[in-house]
């Protein structure tokens, strides 16, 4: 991920302006991407696209030092836990007072949640939801009952101590002689949290950015996912240590386990590592004992401007050719969620195919099912997922109970979100 400052665009490109366009993904969303700014470069022949892309860890971490020092790119995906933040900081354009990007056909509720203080700072460049992705033929081989779609929690705890218990051979490197766990330990994961909160009716974060849960519940939580792991039902600690972000060092992707939480879009990595069409699936998240979901529609990922780019128009114009091009949404598929261009969406989705249909079937599975998805996170959160993480480490090699662990976490959380 290299590229000059936001000023010096022009230099060496003949007279066009020239953007740099960041992202984080896998090779096959690089290379949709490629052919979409291709095809963008060809109807915008004064405009150059410089682009780059890297593992989602590596993506953030480079993108923060690059904001830092001023030198954002001009265009740069974003996930919705770093724009409050980015806005704050002055690093992003207010995009709705740009005519270039049009939003008619995004719904309201997903396009909100790139606003910050009534300004939209960031367009949705997908939609996307939670899943519980799992080794299809595995699965079966367990004998274990597949997911329904009003599971609950401890349902969802009573599979993975099932599926541990089936002795499915591991695979992968230092897979010989091993077996399977149900899944990866939740406990490490903000995002799972917060689904679990929201299945009680609570939030990871109230309208004003302060802290929607206590300290009982987040102790509750680990308490809950500690017990799992020391019955062998979910990953171990070193297990959860080796996340990067990227679905090849999951304890799924490195076949030591059966299922995972994440994210539909990614979720298509599993596929080549897994056995390719059909040997991996989605099935809902877990729900509230009530049945009251936490899993929302929410943009997978969303697209900012850099307050400092020397060309805001362009920057502008390549965002709404991403977003509401028939013909770029239609090479973009579902690489980035599916479109949040309701039209195109429609009307793409007969003509998916691969994994892209499995994603949007997972999505019409769960429509008129779930709530609204919460807005921005504060802009301490960004720096907080780490926090969670390290924090829940703490727990998961012994080293701290889940009730010392939690009082810690609001203790750093409360004074990361002071104003």
């Amino acid at each position: 991920m290299t590229g000059c400052g936001g000023g010096a665009n022009a230099d060496g490109s003949g007279g066009k302006a020239v953007l740099r366009f960041s992202w984080w993904g896998n090779p096959d969303r690089a290379e949709r991407t490629e052919r979409a700014v291709e095809l963008f470069e060809k109807r915008h022949p004064g405009v150059e696209v410089q682009t780059s892309f890297a593992g989602y860890e590596t993506y953030k971490q480079k993108l923060a030092t690059q904001a830092a020092g001023g030198d954002a790119p001009d265009v740069m995906q974003l996930d919705y836990r770093q724009i409050n933040q980015y806005a704050t900081a002055g690093v992003l354009l207010d995009l709705g007072a740009r005519d270039a990007v049009r939003t008619g056909g995004i719904d309201k509720g997903l396009l909100a949640t790139g606003a910050v203080d009534g300004t939209q700072y960031a367009v949705p460049l997908g939609r996307g939801t939670q899943a519980v992705v799992y080794d299809t033929g595995a699965w079966r081989a367990s004998g274990v009952e597949l997911p329904r779609a009003d599971w609950t929690w401890e349902e969802w705890g009573a599979a993975m101590a099932e599926l541990s218990a089936a002795d499915i051979p591991a695979g992968g490197e230092g897979g010989a002689g091993g077996t399977r766990v149900g899944g990866l330990d939740p406990g490490q994961s903000e995002d799972a949290f917060e689904m679990w909160l929201r299945g009680q009716g609570k939030a990871l974060y109230t309208r004003d950015g302060k802290l929607g849960f206590t300290e009982d519940d987040l102790t509750r939580w680990w308490a809950w996912c500690d017990g799992l792991r020391k019955r062998g039902a979910v990953s171990e600690a070193r297990q959860t240590t080796q996340l990067d972000g990227s679905v090849e060092n999951t304890p799924l992707g490195r076949q030591q386990a059966v299922s995972d939480i994440n994210w539909d879009a990614p979720a298509s990595g599993y596929e080549a590592i897994l056995g390719g069409p059909g040997s991996t699936a989605l099935a809902p998240m877990p729900t509230g004992e009530d049945g009251t979901p936490g899993q929302y529609f929410k943009p997978s990922m969303f697209a900012g401007v850099s307050a400092a780019t020397a060309h805001p128009e362009e920057a502008a114009a390549l965002i709404d050719f991403i977003v509401n091009d028939p013909d770029a949404v239609e090479i973009l598929g579902a690489g980035r969620g599916l479109p949040v261009n309701d039209r195109l969406r429609e009307r793409l989705e007969p003509e998916l195919t691969g994994f892209d249909r499995v994603i949007a079937a997972h999505h019409r599975s769960l429509e008129d099912r779930l709530k609204p998805p919460p807005p921005a996170p504060p802009k301490g959160d960004n720096a907080l997922q780490t926090t969670f993480q390290r924090d829940y480490d703490q727990v998961s090699f012994g080293r701290k109970t889940p009730r010392e662990a939690a009082a810690e976490f609001i203790t750093e959380a409360k004074a990361e979100l002071r104003p």
